[in-house]
């Protein structure tokens, strides 16, 4: 199963820039996109095979995910169940027979982190939503009662955070920027030790210079002055099914490329 997930920064934008040739040249089983910036039905969006689930912000022109997958899944959900995160559009979780897939975009701390405390809450609640969804907990038959279904989960999108410094270009002049904080990348820690594989530095612990986010000032992509701040995350169950994990930098189209996950699971 070839799994794939991008930041568009607005898709309306990238379909302009050769959206529909990167879908119909890769044709993976599911990819997962983030800040889309429109509502479902703004724009006809063809896409034959596959099936779209969209979670719009309540905000126009504002976040939102949009998961295209060819295999239809048993359920669909959308943010986390909690009125005060789910305004946003921010998260699209399909359960398919073996595994959950979350596709999400994590709120950026934004400048001089005016939403940094926001964005510690809303780890906070994260962690405990795809914990929830590995135990099973609350999940509900069809006649409505609560029943325990565990299975494993696989994370991706946009996290919005460099967890170590060698995931960016410029760490020490980027410490306590958005994306680089010491909380923030606590936060990615504690996800981790919960029980997620980053799955690109499960194959490439040491390597530098792959970044998935470049600025589009000062021509930093270019200079491949960026960030790793997409990520594919799985839970340890599913370690001996990871096949591969990928960081496309040649495709272009946002101001993010594409990342990818190849695991044997049905």
């Amino acid at each position: 199963m070839i799994l794939v997930s991008w930041n568009v920064n607005g898709l309306r934008a990238c379909l302009k820039k050769g959206f529909m040739d990167f879908l119909n040249d890769t044709a993976p089983d599911v990819l997962c996109l983030q800040e889309t910036k429109m509502q479902e039905g703004q724009e006809e969006i063809e896409t034959p095979g596959w099936h779209q689930y969209w979670c719009s912000a309540e905000k126009k022109g504002y976040s939102g995910t949009l998961t295209l997958t060819k295999k239809e899944p048993l359920s669909v959900s959308y943010g986390m169940g909690r009125e005060e995160h789910d305004k946003e559009g921010r998260i699209v979780t399909a359960e398919y027979e073996n595994f959950y897939l979350v596709n999400v975009y994590v709120p950026n701390s934004k400048e001089e982190l005016k939403r940094l405390d926001y964005r510690m809450q809303w780890e906070d609640a994260f962690l405990e939503y795809v914990k929830d969804l590995e135990k099973g907990k609350n999940k509900k038959d069809g006649a409505g009662q609560k029943k325990s279904v565990p299975k494993p989960v696989i994370i991706c999108g946009d996290m919005n955070v460099a967890h170590n410094e060698i995931d960016l270009k410029n760490p020490k002049s980027n410490r306590r920027n958005a994306g680089f904080t010491d909380e923030e990348r606590e936060k990615m820690t504690r996800l981790q030790e919960a029980g997620f594989i980053d799955t690109f530095r499960y194959f490439y612990p040491d390597m530098e210079g792959i970044y998935s986010w470049w600025s589009y000032r000062f021509k930093a992509r270019e200079r491949n002055a960026g960030w790793r701040i997409d990520y594919f995350l799985v839970s340890e169950a599913l370690e001996p099914d990871i096949i591969s994990a990928s960081i496309h930098t040649d495709v272009h189209g946002s101001d993010h490329c594409p990342v990818s996950l190849e695991i044997s699971i049905p």
